[in-house]
């Protein structure tokens, strides 16, 4: 008997979708961002306070993603943004599929940016590209600061992470030095934003750096249009 050995790439229909994705996003010189994170870690208060304080400069539209409900997608369209509610079901993550389900529903050009929510989960979406340009992580500090080494894949695959809710380091024995080393010991370029949604510490900071990217951004995918 001969064996013969067929090989694909799992994600390989995943990742094509991201690509047209990303044509589709550059045909309209936008760029998506993907915010990832465990369940209650604050993506969404991390993009209210975002949104708040960017969106009379820049056009966002927002992709929310979520196994039930439209709680956070009704949170953003009451500050007068424009949202997308992508119901996963029993999916832990986003895949580009669904996301240019979304994209179809959205007025491109209209928009500065498109910013994706995904489904919280600390591994799987880390997974699945979905044609953006830009991930965000945001980790709750109360999470601990062994999670970095954990759950490496999705720090690893990160622009930035937001580590939120410093302000219950107090009542923890999280050290915030400790878990800074463990991220960029996973990811050494990563850029690290320590913040309080729920205080505003070390919000302007992370608006300031995440406005520069986006604006950064659309003039590549201007200039590569």
């Amino acid at each position: 008997m001969r064996r013969i050995v067929i090989e694909t790439k799992i994600l390989k229909k995943n990742d094509e979708a991201a690509l047209e994705n990303r044509a589709l996003l550059d045909r309209y010189g936008i760029p998506a961002v993907n915010f990832m994170s465990a369940p209650g870690a604050g993506k969404t208060s991390v993009l209210e306070h975002s949104l708040r304080s960017l969106k009379n400069e820049l056009r966002f539209a927002v992709i929310e993603g979520d196994p039930a409900t439209s709680f956070d997608a009704e949170r953003i369209q009451a500050l007068g943004v424009p949202s997308y509610q992508v119901t996963t079901g029993t999916c832990c993550h986003l895949d580009a599929k669904m996301v240019a389900r979304a994209l179809a529903q959205l007025q491109l050009e209209e928009l500065d940016a498109v910013l994706i929510e995904n489904v919280g989960n600390l591994m799987c979406p880390a997974e699945f590209n979905l044609g953006e340009q830009l991930r965000v992580m945001v980790y709750s500090c109360v999470e601990g600061a062994e999670k970095p080494k954990k759950y490496p894949v999705m720090f690893r695959t990160t622009h930035a992470v937001i580590l939120n809710k410093i302000d219950l380091l107090p009542y923890t024995d999280v050290s915030l030095e400790e878990l800074k080393r463990s991220v960029l010991e996973v990811n050494p370029t990563a850029v690290l934003f320590p913040l309080s949604c729920r205080t505003g510490e070390g919000v302007a900071e992370w608006v300031d750096w995440f406005r520069d990217a986006i604006v950064s951004m659309r003039t590549r995918v201007a200039v590569c249009a």
